[in-house]
């Protein structure tokens, strides 16, 4: 009797641990619990764009700088008859530095002498030339005279006879003479004068001078500083011509060159005025492509107004080239159709179906619903199949769509299963169901808890 009851009390307690222990993987599994991440079906417009980042430059920038050498003793005034420094507006012809011109307007004085000299010379070769012509006319008459006498006659000697002669070729050749010393002083003259104006030229030069109309975006020099002009002009003003009209310089990637053309409407951003929106145009796609680390970009510019005066040079701008713009069309987000469900969560009456679509995805020509949307233009917008995962119950049903354009976020879909305000599945997630028992084996070994509520032990002393 005793050894029977034995055998009942060990059968009871192996029931109770297998029992137990199930129990214990039940609640473990049953913790975890599977939902469904959704959204809905929504009406609205949708810009299909490429984005890329750019610059903001002025239109036309001019680099004002010094052709002679010297030191910057003051600055000009602006329009606004403040001394010139970052942000003047300037007019033409407005001074903007001097330089030092001590050297320079002594040169030109200098120059300004050898001027007046060169014009004595020649005063004083035409003089000679009067001279030398009056002296021609005396010798001819002796000359003539001399010739109706002849060299035979008694009232007139031989040596006298050559002596006429030769008085009047000589007189001859001194108005070549004088005539050639007249020319060379007018060269000289010329040359003198060449170097007065190169001489005033670089006097002029010392006073720095406003090109065109415009606004300072730089100054490079102080006062006190001296530039040196030798092979290259240094750079003393950086002057942007006209700051209404601005322009985005942005490098676009070759894979989207194509799509941008002169004229196409774009918008833009920039972090100094967070959440406002500029508008521009294209207005040149420059052919020079720039290779950074194999990436081959193009150049584009874009023409916006600035009349407000907000945009400043050289901030950066966030680009949208717009390529298309559809208004009240049906959008999902683009998680909705890359997400594909496993068989347990597909409606039981829709997974025939679905296993039939699967099937057909794997052929070539096929195009998966994984695979997500693509861009496209909205000529070939119906040609793209996708399928969406409407929330029933517990379970989802495929709804099968045409993908149209797509941005960054949000797709257009048509199709007679989607409306405005459909639930549909974009993902799934993991969440703990709460439980208020105790989740662990309750034949594992427990031990004693200290004051706080954790598990005893690490003093070196017994639990009481």
């Amino acid at each position: 009797m005793k050894h029977l009851l034995r055998k009942v009390v060990i059968a009871l307690v192996l029931v109770l641990i297998v029992g137990g222990s199930a129990a214990w993987y039940v609640r473990r599994d049953s913790a975890q619990a599977v939902s469904f991440r959704t959204a809905v079906v929504t009406r609205g417009d949708l810009l299909v764009s490429i984005d890329a980042t750019g610059t903001v430059e002025p239109e036309e920038v001019i680099d004002v700088g010094a052709q002679v050498a010297g030191q910057i003793i003051s600055f000009g005034k602006d329009a606004k008859g403040n001394t010139v420094d970052y942000g003047s507006p300037v007019e033409p012809n407005m001074v903007l530095a001097q330089i030092d011109d001590t050297l320079y307007r002594a040169q030109a004085a200098e120059a300004a002498a050898q001027v007046q000299q060169a014009k004595a010379s020649v005063q004083t070769a035409q003089a000679n030339l009067k001279q030398n012509q009056a002296r021609l006319y005396q010798a001819r008459r002796d000359w003539e005279r001399a010739q109706k006498l002849g060299p035979s006659s008694e009232a007139l000697a031989q040596t006298t006879y050559d002596g006429y002669r030769s008085a009047f070729e000589v007189a001859q050749a001194n108005i070549a003479v004088s005539e050639a010393d007249i020319a060379q002083a007018q060269a000289s003259l010329a040359q003198a004068q060449a170097a007065q104006q190169r001489a005033q030229r670089n006097l002029d030069y010392c006073t720095i001078k406003s090109p065109v109309k415009g606004v300072i975006i730089d100054r490079r020099v102080n006062a006190g500083q001296t530039v040196v002009a030798s092979l290259n002009a240094p750079s003393l003003f950086l002057l942007a011509k006209d700051l209404t009209r601005m322009r985005v310089w942005v490098a676009v990637n070759e894979a989207d060159i194509g799509k941008i053309h002169p004229g196409q409407r774009v918008s833009f951003t920039v972090d100094a005025f967070p959440g406002e929106m500029f508008k521009g145009q294209v207005a040149k796609v420059r052919l020079n492509a720039s290779m950074t680390q194999n990436v081959v970009t193009y150049t584009v510019e874009i023409t916006t107004d600035n009349s407000s005066g907000r945009l400043l040079p050289y901030l950066t701008a966030d680009v949208q080239f717009e390529l298309d713009r559809l208004t009240d069309v049906l959008t999902v987000p683009n998680a909705a159709l890359r997400w594909t469900p496993s068989v347990e969560q597909i409606d039981p009456a829709s997974r025939d179906v679905f296993k039939s679509r699967t099937a057909d995805s794997k052929r070539p020509e096929a195009n998966p619903p994984s695979q997500g949307p693509k861009l496209q233009s909205a000529s070939d917008a119906g040609a793209a199949r996708g399928i969406l995962w409407a929330l029933e119950g517990k379970y989802v049903k495929p709804v099968p769509v045409r993908v149209g354009p797509s941005d960054s976020l949000m797709t257009e879909v048509q199709g007679s299963g989607v409306v405005d305000g459909l639930q549909i599945v974009t993902g799934v997630q993991a969440q703990a169901v709460a439980q208020n028992t105790d989740t662990t084996n309750p034949f594992a070994p427990r031990f004693p808890r200290g004051p706080r509520g954790g598990a005893g032990g690490g003093t070196g002393r017994p639990p009481r």
